[in-house]
């Protein structure tokens, strides 16, 4: 079985590793209420998706 003959710096683990960093969340704004929301998924507050309410969202009382 093959056996590393040196170990590997630093330097060339952390350049290996750079594309393993986890993307930031893209945020749009929400066209019906202008709350931050995550694109393409349900608003929170008002539950408008695609032009449309797709989720009802009850009063807090």
């Amino acid at each position: 079985m093959a056996v590393p003959k040196r170990k590997h710096s630093n330097a060339r683990t952390g350049s290996r590793r750079s594309h393993h960093r986890i993307p930031a969340i893209q945020l749009t704004y929400c066209p019906n209420c202008s709350t931050r929301v995550p694109t393409h998924s349900v608003c929170p507050s008002c539950g408008f998706y695609m032009g449309r309410v797709v989720n009802p969202v009850q009063e807090k009382k």
